[in-house]
């Protein structure tokens, strides 16, 4: 085996044995609790081999693309000395990479289905619509702003156990005057934001900047850019039910 396939190999099995353990999961399942057969088993062997090249070209895509570009632009911007350019970039990021994230977009959707159905919003197509796409916007800018104050926090040397407290404090309070018919979608819109393009090269930004700034500690400074951008989404859209539901 030449040069170029002991490297597809190696990259190959790290992909399988991260797999493993969600294989053995649904097969054990299956066949010892369920106790029935894989439907369709030969599609279900071809979509895990599909996964597993998948899986194997995104990590090394990850690694080739997204974390140097990430790290290359932070340092960039370092060495730069342009705090605004900066920060509109990092809102720039946060909300682009939100707005379009497939799963925020069915989540908003079905919010406004349910919505809709449950009389909470005025009937008719335009409405759920309107109110889906306000739920996204709100969201992205919400992670756009999560991102921006998260690198503020990295040029300034503020402690993030403070930010992420006085964070959680804020959602225990929205969550006691928010209309509960909005809180469930809030605490879910928090994970939908971390998708897979976001988070490798939002986490590659802050520790560029952090490794790139003399006085900062990339393992102290540099992590903590996704705990805001799951944070923030809930606070603003509990803001947001407020405002729809009253």
């Amino acid at each position: 085996m030449n040069s170029m396939g002991k490297w597809a190999w190696q990259k190959l099995s790290a992909s399988g044995r991260d797999l493993l353990p969600i294989i053995v999961v649904v097969a054990g399942f299956q066949i010892f609790v369920l106790q029935q057969s894989v439907p369709d088993f030969l599609g279900v062997v071809t979509g895990t081999l599909l996964v597993l090249f998948g899986l194997t070209l995104f990590m090394q895509g990850l690694d080739a693309g997204l974390f140097p570009i990430g790290e290359g632009m932070a340092t960039a911007f370092a060495r730069k000395g342009s705090v605004a350019w900066l920060l509109i970039f990092s809102f720039a990021l946060g909300f682009s990479t939100t707005v379009a994230e497939p799963a925020l977009i069915a989540v908003a959707k079905e919010a406004a289905e349910i919505a809709s159905n449950a009389g909470l919003l005025s009937p008719g197509t335009e409405a759920r619509d309107s109110y889906a796409t306000g739920l996204r916007f709100t969201v992205a800018i919400s992670v756009g702003l999560a991102i921006t104050v998260g690198i503020l926090r990295i040029l300034r040397g503020w402690p993030i156990q403070y930010l992420i407290i006085g964070g959680y404090v804020l959602v225990v309070v929205m969550t006691l005057i928010a209309p509960e018919e909005i809180v469930g979608i809030a605490f879910d819109s928090g994970g939908v934001t971390t998708s897979t393009v976001t988070v490798p090269l939002v986490t590659a930004l802050g520790v560029g900047l952090a490794t790139s700034m003399r006085g900062r500690n990339p393992m102290i400074d540099g992590f903590g850019l996704i705990a805001f951008a799951s944070l923030l989404p809930m606070i603003f859209v509990m803001g947001y039910g407020i405002l729809i539901f009253g």
